[in-house]
């Protein structure tokens, strides 16, 4: 364990343990305040600065029907963990003047286009906005992992409202990285982040990152 300040503190479901840098005392106590305020059960938090960590929080309630306590090596499911390094990924490549969020998503994708999507821009899908929330067509059992499946079922979606005109939660990993080859650096991008290593001058994602 870091040789931070020890945290230990009792909220209503319990304990908090663990360790905070004394420049993060404010994640602690929004820590706190989520099962003070906000009726949290359990739940952890880690922080690591230049491949150190500085933030270890866990506690709280693991199994509301048991009891059992949140500890320190407590699996816990996150939920959309990568849309961050996709939106990440999309802005750097915007920046250098790769990829147009104006743009229409059929400029780097044709296939998109059907069903009356040829006129939503890349900033629909970041936003939520282009109308994709859900696929009509009825997917069989662990369609999800299907790469190609789920990008044909995506171009054939009409959207479920007008583009821009509402908002719903968005799965956009599958929309966004399917316009990394498209966007022209190299056809060997296969995603955006492998077309943000390609625009670093990078021959190939080397380090094997994937979102």
């Amino acid at each position: 364990m870091a040789s931070f300040p020890k945290v230990k503190m009792t909220v209503n479901q319990g304990e908090i343990n663990g360790f905070c840098d004394a420049r993060f005392e404010r994640v602690a106590q929004e820590f706190a305040e989520n099962y003070q305020q906000r009726d949290e059960m359990g739940a952890s938090v880690c922080i690591t600065l230049e491949g150190k960590p500085v933030v270890d929080l866990w506690g709280g309630i693991a199994r509301p029907a048991t009891n059992a306590p949140w500890k320190e090596d407590t699996i816990g499911v996150v939920w959309s963990s990568t849309k961050g390094a996709t939106s990440l990924c999309a802005h750097i490549l915007a920046s250098r003047g790769k990829l147009d969020l104006d743009a229409p998503v059929a400029q780097y994708w044709p296939e998109f286009a059907q069903g009356g999507k040829e006129a939503i821009p890349v900033k629909m899908l970041l936003n939520h906005q282009a109308g994709l929330a859900a696929v009509r067509d009825l997917l069989p059992p662990g369609a999800f992992f299907n790469w190609e499946g789920m990008i044909h079922a995506l171009e054939r979606q009409e959207p479920w409202w007008k583009p821009g005109s509402q908002h719903g939660y968005h799965a956009f990993g599958y929309t966004m990285n399917r316009m990394g080859p498209g966007i022209g650096m190299n056809p060997r991008g296969q995603s955006l982040v492998d077309a943000l290593y390609l625009s670093l001058g990078y021959t190939s994602n080397a380090s094997g990152v994937w979102i």
